[in-house]
């Protein structure tokens, strides 16, 4: 039955049908061939209650936080100020993306609005300094899945709704995996542009100097992380309260720029209010989803038959990552979290897995997903930013090696889990023992 629900979502999907569509579509029909309509009756009374939960609010927040760091010039400067630390490097700005992307995303939240910024940023680089455009591409695109990862997260505040996991314990459980992997990806940049250099672009020419001068330029987005999740660890406020707290703080920031306009806020507040439509209907829609299929006993039959195949926590943790890899590469991360994670996270539990930190492997295989053709959301955001359109294989052809990056850091996950749980088990548990 569940192989059966897996394939129609895909075949819907394949043919163009918006997600939140064939998720609610799904339902509906699922609903009245097994249940004879009955939980249909209460659609309206289920919607409202699930979608006035109080954590909810924290994806607008971190949505419009993002638009506002674009919107202002701040990633503009970040930008500028991160290629004078790290420049030097073989591979030159490539360094400068993954570093500003990995810093945006400890801000905003969101995969798509770091690509985006940076890439927008970025982009004119790639002739003026003569890099390969196809590796140049694939760290904005593989850059950009950082925001997803290293806290504020949305999808990790998704992630703790549906599976009833502590949200600050997935922050911090984010943090190292997130660093080590910004750090995995300028070594396969290092890598790369030693074997070939003249992949590396032409040098920038910098100096201390300059370094100490645009240190300033930095402060911005430290300053939003530190206010963000600080006030979640000190105890302040909720992570919901806290993106209110990092709106206002941007605003702020804005203000001191001198770009707060009227036409600024307009237009970062369209940009929420559509992104949020989207990502709120889907929410909905899947949560209803999950409902149904638990009426219809689907987690208990998929459960028992993982069980019956007789394989070991290890062994069925391998065919869930071989699943999410390949499931990866055809549905949207969001759509694929929703609607596999309710049936997928009790069989994880019973085998003994820590929810948190199958969070945040989860999480970076949603990754690599949005790097992975042919619908990896990033891949399509880069692509969307050249200015002379190009071929989109340039684009899907240099964000694999750091897919294969990603690979190496689930391995790792799954050998030394404490990479993940070391800072939440001695910030909430009380430590090793």
């Amino acid at each position: 039955m569940a192989g059966s629900i897996v394939i129609i979502l895909l075949v819907l999907v394949f043919l163009g049908i918006p997600v939140a569509a064939v998720l609610g579509v799904l339902s509906l029909v699922l609903d009245l061939l097994y249940q004879e309509g009955r939980l249909s009756v209460a659609l309206g009374e289920f919607v409202w209650d699930k979608s006035k939960e109080f954590i909810l609010v924290a994806i607008p927040m971190f949505i419009l936080l993002g638009e506002i760091m674009l919107r202002a010039g701040i990633a503009q400067r970040m930008y500028n100020a991160v290629i004078q630390w790290v420049s030097w490097l073989p591979g030159g700005l490539m360094h400068a993306n993954i570093g500003s992307c990995a810093i945006f995303a400890a801000s905003s939240g969101s995969s798509v609005a770091t690509a985006a910024t940076v890439g927008t940023v970025a982009y004119p680089e790639i002739k003026k300094r003569n890099y390969n455009e196809p590796l140049f591409l694939g760290t904005l695109a593989a850059g950009g899945t950082l925001g997803i990862l290293i806290p504020p997260s949305i999808n990790l505040i998704i992630y703790g709704l549906i599976t009833d996991t502590s949200v600050p314990e997935l922050y911090l459980a984010g943090i190292f995996p997130g660093l080590m992997l910004a750090g995995m990806f300028m070594i396969a940049v290092i890598i790369a542009c030693i074997a070939r250099k003249n992949w590396g672009g032409t040098a920038i020419e910098t100096s201390w100097s300059e370094r100490i001068r645009t240190l300033p330029d930095l402060l911005p987005p430290v300053l939003l992380f530190v206010v963000i999740v600080g006030s979640i660890y000190a105890g302040i406020a909720t992570p919901t309260e806290a993106a209110s707290v990092g709106v206002v703080f941007a605003l702020g920031l804005a203000a001191l720029n001198r770009t707060l306009s009227i036409n600024m806020l307009r237009e970062a507040f369209e940009g929420t209010m559509r992104t949020t439509a989207m990502i709120m209907l889907i929410i909905l829609a899947a949560i209803f989803l999950n409902f149904i299929l638990g009426f219809m006993g689907v987690t208990q039959a998929l459960i028992k038959f993982i069980s019956d195949l007789g394989l070991t926590p290890l062994q069925t943790m391998g065919l869930l990552v071989v699943f999410y890899l390949i499931l990866g590469m055809f549905m949207e991360t969001l759509s694929m979290m929703l609607t596999t994670v309710p049936i997928v996270f009790p069989i994880v539990v019973a085998l003994g897995y820590d929810p948190v930190w199958f969070g945040i492997t989860l999480t970076v295989l949603m990754e690599a997903a949005l790097i992975t053709p042919p619908i990896g959301v990033n891949l399509y955001v880069v692509q969307g930013i050249r200015q002379d359109g190009g071929n989109f294989n340039d684009v899907a052809l240099g964000a694999l090696p750091f897919v294969l990056m990603m690979i190496v850091l689930v391995v790792l996950l799954i050998a030394y889990p404490d990479i993940a749980l070391y800072l939440p088990t001695e910030v909430y548990r009380g430590g090793y023992n």
